[in-house]
């Protein structure tokens, strides 16, 4: 099985977690929500899966190229 992993464009903080470990999701499926200039901006599956791992937690400080989760397809 293969992996894709999603990673911050900017830096922000996480607001939300949508999804969990295990959780299926299509492409463009929110996973997770971050703001980012008092902006909420959420964060996509690259593509459809199954989430493998999550690496940050609401309130998390996040700075741009950062590893947010791992899908597996």
């Amino acid at each position: 099985m293969s992996t894709s992993d999603l990673l911050s464009e900017m830096p922000g903080s996480v607001v939300s977690i949508e999804k969990t470990v295990g959780d299926s999701v299509e492409a463009d499926e929110t996973i997770l929500v971050i703001e980012a200039m008092k902006m909420e901006i959420p964060v996509a599956a690259p593509r459809a899966g199954k989430i493998s791992t999550i690496l940050v937690g609401p309130g998390d400080q996040i700075s741009e190229g950062q590893k947010l989760a791992v899908i597996e397809f």
